[in-house]
């Protein structure tokens, strides 16, 4: 049996894939992106329709993952897109100031595109504007849906919800209105929207509206305190959801709350996982960690989406929803940018719950 060599004699190891010679790490991260055969995989024509699926959906939180196939398709960009939208929303409201009643009469839709069959129902929020931070942040007090008119383009409804609302809270709340396409195996589909602020409603006179659609925008209705911790030696990214505040006026303990997690890389959907059920407070804590591979190390451009769902017994509420990446705006890129060179360190920020 021969002598041990000296420590420092042992030769250098050398790597079994010839792309990968001459690769040098510093902090943890290799400085030479690797080939994939997902690369070659992602561009076929199935999974480039797939990938603007999931572009699509990220783009609603300013998420940009590919840069080439979002301007492929000119789906990247907000400028070729009318704010106005194909169709028009009929419906009334009255205001009782002796029952402190408000009334919405939904009347029907017209005008809408008639390519395929589509199945319209709509979904009215009463929103109400918060004092609180973040700027913009909403309370949602009352949320209706009517029911689905199959294959028609100008459904109508005749849906009539009420809900009690003080007269002084008119002046800061407002009713947003969702033209929405039924999906009975997916996340329905939104058409466009109409908002009316309640602050010029006239008591005992009912008011009609007949307004032009338009796209869909998303509201604040509470914040995540979400940690980030990338691991690149094991190939891994940790994600943490610790808190949730909620902008809800009707908190209660027969109310509870659950997250889902989901990791797009590549524009490949990771299998989601999902928090324990939470008490729903304005403030609730989780404190739990997902881990989540990602097939190459180097490449860190993936986005994490952080779904809160509120429990029915008939199925589940999305409370709001939060996305972190890369190429997100503001605080988004900033968080992760933050993450990266602080190996096997988590990263914590607020990040606003939207719907």
């Amino acid at each position: 049996m021969g002598k041990p060599l000296p420590i420092g004699a042992y030769p250098e190891r050398k790597y079994g894939n010839e792309a990968c010679s001459g690769i040098t790490q510093e902090n943890g991260f290799v400085g030479k992106k690797l080939q994939s055969p997902f690369v070659d995989i992602a561009q076929h024509p199935y999974y480039n329709i797939k990938n603007q699926e999931i572009q699509k959906e990220l783009q609603k939180f300013g998420l940009v993952l590919s840069p080439s196939l979002a301007s492929s398709d000119n789906t990247g960009s907000d400028v070729d897109v009318p704010n106005r939208i194909q169709g028009k929303l009929r419906f009334s409201l009255l205001y009782n100031k002796n029952r402190l009643e408000l009334l919405l009469m939904i009347t029907g839709v017209l005008g809408l595109p008639s390519q395929g069959c589509m199945n319209i129902f709509i979904q009215a929020r009463l929103l109400s504007c918060a004092s609180s931070q973040p700027p913009g942040l909403q309370h949602i007090v009352h949320e209706w849906q009517t029911q689905v008119v199959k294959n028609c383009a100008s459904p109508n409804f005749d849906d009539q919800f009420a809900c009690t609302l003080q007269e002084a809270e008119l002046a800061k709340s407002s009713i947003k209105l969702e033209v929405k396409h039924f999906d009975r195996y997916s996340r329905h589909t939104p058409l466009g929207e109409v908002r009316v602020a309640l602050n010029a409603l006239k008591t005992f006179q009912s008011m009609e509206f007949c307004e032009e659609l338009r796209r869909t925008t998303k509201d604040i209705v509470g914040e995540v305190l979400v940690s980030l911790k990338c691991l690149p030696l094991s190939q891994r990214i940790e994600v943490g959801l610790l808190k949730v505040k909620t902008a809800s006026m009707y908190n209660s303990p027969e109310k509870r709350i659950y997250a889902r997690i989901d990791v797009f890389w590549n524009l490949h959907k990771q299998k989601h996982q999902k928090s324990k059920p939470k008490t729903l407070t304005s403030v609730t804590v989780f404190n739990e960690t997902f881990l989540f591979h990602l097939p190459e190390p180097v490449v860190w451009d993936c986005a994490v989406l952080i779904s809160i769902y509120k429990m029915h017994p008939s199925g589940r509420q999305l409370v709001g929803q939060a996305a972190l990446g890369k190429r997100g705006p503001g605080e988004t890129n900033y968080h992760w940018d933050c993450m990266m060179p602080s190996i096997q360190q988590p990263i914590a920020k607020w990040h606003p719950l939207l719907i």
